[in-house]
């Protein structure tokens, strides 16, 4: 599982390093000046083009981890929601990368960019998308794993802690959408949560540990 998400973030960073070269600098945010999007947009052809094909590369190990995941819960036993609620917080984390990626490609056409209103609506779809409903699944998957794996001592204690840190900033970009000044808080909650996903496929066993073994992990 390690693998999988690593892999995912690799892709991601990938994408987001060679746009960021390509194009000189940062994606502005979508609540700026409509011109400085319009102008971006317009003249960063090849960087929206990177940045998609990382991130929709990116979606793809992130579905399998969640599928994997949930399944590797299964095994161990848990019948609480937290499996079901890995995989659907997996998946749609997923799909909302891809919707994001798949919006950008489509802005790094040259015939959509002559299009100051769609450009501009394109771009908020991509940020949305990409960004709080991304973040904000990607919690999900990471609670339903964490949740059982301090219930049950699946994990190191510290870990699951972590990882539910991790997930309840992850909701609380929901918030962006009422006040855009917790932006910061989207990659915060990105990047952290990818990273756990390593370290918690990597400490997820294969088997349920026993009464012993539960309590020397704590």
């Amino acid at each position: 599982m390690a693998p999988l998400a690593a892999i995912s973030l690799v892709l991601l960073l990938a994408g987001l390093v060679v746009g960021v070269v390509r194009a000189g600098g940062v994606m502005p945010l979508p609540y700026g000046s409509a011109t400085e999007i319009q102008d971006y947009v317009a003249r960063h052809h090849a960087a929206a083009v990177a940045l998609a094909v990382g991130t929709f590369g990116s979606s793809i190990p992130l579905a399998i981890y969640a599928a994997t995941a949930s399944a590797r819960l299964r095994q161990l036993g848990i019948t609480a929601p937290g499996a079901t609620i890995a995989l659907a917080g997996g998946l749609l984390a997923s799909t909302g990368l891809a919707l994001s990626s798949l919006t950008t490609w489509t802005l790094s056409r040259p015939e959509v960019t002559s299009d100051a209103a769609l450009v501009r609506a394109l771009y908020y779809l991509t940020y949305l998308t990409g960004g709080p409903w991304h973040v904000v699944t990607l919690g999900l998957l990471i609670a339903g794993i964490a949740v059982p794996g301090l219930i049950v001592r699946l994990m190191l204690l510290p870990v699951a802690w972590t990882g539910l840190v991790i997930a309840g900033i992850a909701e609380l970009t929901t918030l962006v959408l009422i006040w855009p000044g917790l932006s910061p808080l989207l990659p915060l909650a990105r990047f952290t949560g990818l990273i756990w996903l390593i370290v918690a496929g990597a400490l997820l066993p294969l088997r349920r540990l026993n009464k012993q073994e539960a309590t020397a992990r704590s």
